[in-house]
Parts: structure tokens; C-alpha cells; sequence
């Protein structure tokens, strides 16, 4: 009987978390945490990320590490616990470097309604997304999370995908930018990074007849002491040229700015094991409540 009583919480937890994502096609949640969508193979995060400094990690935050690790923290956990909200307007990731040392601290989190971190560099983003439990996408699978998200054209500064307004949206407020799997902001709103490196690019030729999306991914610069890294999606200043097939390979990996932030990804977890996960932890909480009543 407790087994039953128990496994029905889990389901009801399991689905007020996919509920509270709720533009999202339940069909690319059901393997992944909350606060991500199914893309393929890997679980992509559903929001733009937040970079958020957790004092004491190892230790007296150790809890809220391992919640955020496994997709289930919200904003009233890591307030509660002291955690410090960086990079919406300014970069003040110090001591984090721009190389990605010193940076243990900090955590990417997908969550709705906060300023997305930006002036971020490549190695920024890919520590805070290590840290918890996840990395930055490859740029193939940065693609199949934003297929069916909308080409841009006018703004309504409301619900549209954010191309013109000059400066980031709060995550998921634009409630019409999402693509078919569910992630919000893949188009406009800030670029984002992704994983893959390659010469550093010197031309726009743009997609021709294919799409009017910005594409910048011609005319290596041989003599560029840097790499490219890849930015995809576009931001809020480039109007139609974002879109789901904008990309920019002509920024090095150490360039940060207020238009540049990213969204993370983990590996897709053995079927059934997020709500595993969510049931350990309401069997915990009644169990809890079970023996307070005793």
C-alpha cells in the first residue's frame, strides 16, 4: 500500500514539474529533469542559462549542489540558501577568470523569469555548466532543440521572440519564442554558445534562398591567433537576421559581451530515472511528515 501511495505522489510531483513548463510538448520532457527538454540524445535546457554564485558548495549548500545537478532546484532554493544571481547587465563573475579558472562557485541553472547571465565567455559558460552536472551542446544538438522555433518577423516587445528590443528578456517570458521541444529563446534574446570550435570565420554570405537567418561561417583567417567559437540563435539587436538556423563562427572564445550568453546540456538518463529521482525525494518528504505525526 505505501509503495502505490507512494508512487502515485511521485507521478503527481513528476507532473506539476512538466505542468509548470507548460508550453513544452510533454512527449520531449518525459525522459529529462524539469528544468530540461528531450533533443535527441541529449536532455537541452529549457531556459536560457542563470549563473548563480553558491556560497559553500561542498559543504553547507552541498543540498542545493545536488538539486541543481539533478534539475530540480528553483529560484526559492538558491535564495534561500544565499545563492547570488550574475551577470544580468554587468561581468562580475570575479575571481572566475575569463579562461575558466577559479570558477567553482559558479552554477547554470534553467529556470523561467530571471535575467539571463551574459558577458560570458566560452569557458565561463562551459565551467558554470560542468559544475552542474552538465555541459555546453554541440551545435548539432543545439539545432535539434531549436527546430520549430519561429523565424522572426515583426516584435511585439510581448510574446514574439526578442529581436529588437536592445536588451535581454527575463527567460521564458516571451511565451511564443519556444521551439517544438519545448525551449524558449532559441531564437533572439541573447546568442548563445555552443560547444564546437573551428577556424575563425571572416565572411557573412548569409543562407542564399534557404533563409534569411545571418550565417558567418566562410573565409577563415589564417593569421587570427585565436579560434571561432559558435554562436547560434542570434540576439536581441539582430531582428530577422536570428533564427533558428543563425549562426556565427567569427567571435573567439574569450570575447565576452551584454548580447552573448548560452544554455546547457547533460546526456539523456536511462529511461524512468528523473522519476526515480523525483519519487526518492517525496518518499523522503513524507516519510518526514509521517513520522512528525507520530
Amino acid at each position: 500500500m505505501r509503495r502505490r501511495i507512494l508512487g502515485a505522489v511521485a507521478a503527481s510531483v513528476l507532473a506539476t514539474s512538466m505542468a509548470s513548463g507548460a508550453a513544452a510538448d510533454a512527449s520531449f520532457a518525459a525522459n529529462c529533469p524539469p528544468d530540461a527538454v528531450e533533443a535527441g540524445t541529449v536532455c537541452l535546457d529549457r531556459y536560457e542559462a542563470s549563473i548563480w554564485r553558491v556560497p559553500d558548495p561542498t559543504a553547507e549548500n552541498a543540498s542545493l549542489v545536488a538539486k541543481i545537478q539533478q534539475g530540480i532546484a528553483d529560484r526559492g532554493n538558491l535564495t534561500a540558501a544565499g545563492a547570488t544571481l550574475l551577470g544580468g547587465r554587468d561581468d562580475d563573475y570575479a575571481p572566475c577568470e575569463d579562461d575558466g579558472r577559479d570558477c567553482g562557485d559558479l552554477f547554470a541553472v534553467s529556470i523561467p523569469m530571471v535575467d539571463p547571465s551574459t558577458s560570458v565567455t566560452w569557458f565561463q559558460a562551459q565551467e558554470a555548466c560542468g559544475n552542474s552536472g552538465k555541459r555546453l551542446p554541440a551545435n548539432a544538438e543545439w539545432q535539434v532543440g531549436a527546430s520549430g522555433s519561429p523565424d522572426p518577423g515583426s516584435d511585439d516587445g510581448i510574446a514574439d521572440c526578442n529581436t529588437t528590443a536592445g536588451s535581454a528578456a527575463l527567460t521564458g517570458e516571451r511565451s511564443r519564442c519556444r521551439s517544438a521541444r519545448g525551449a524558449f529563446d532559441m531564437v533572439g534574446n541573447v546568442d548563445e554558445w555552443v560547444a564546437d570550435w573551428m577556424p575563425m570565420s571572416t565572411d557573412c554570405p548569409g543562407w542564399a534562398g534557404f533563409s534569411d537567418d545571418s550565417m558567418c561561417l566562410a573565409g577563415a583567417n589564417a593569421e587570427k591567433g585565436s579560434p571561432g567559437a559558435l554562436l547560434r540563435g542570434g540576439s536581441f539587436f539582430d531582428g530577422s537576421a536570428a533564427g533558428p538556423f543563425c549562426l556565427d563562427g567569427s567571435v573567439e572564445p574569450t570575447r565576452s559581451d551584454g548580447s552573448i550568453g548560452f544554455r546547457c546540456a547533460r546526456a539523456l538518463p536511462e529511461p524512468g530515472a528523473c522519476a526515480q529521482v523525483l519519487a526518492g525525494v517525496t518518499a523522503l518528504a513524507w516519510l518526514t511528515r509521517m513520522r512528525s505525526r507520530k
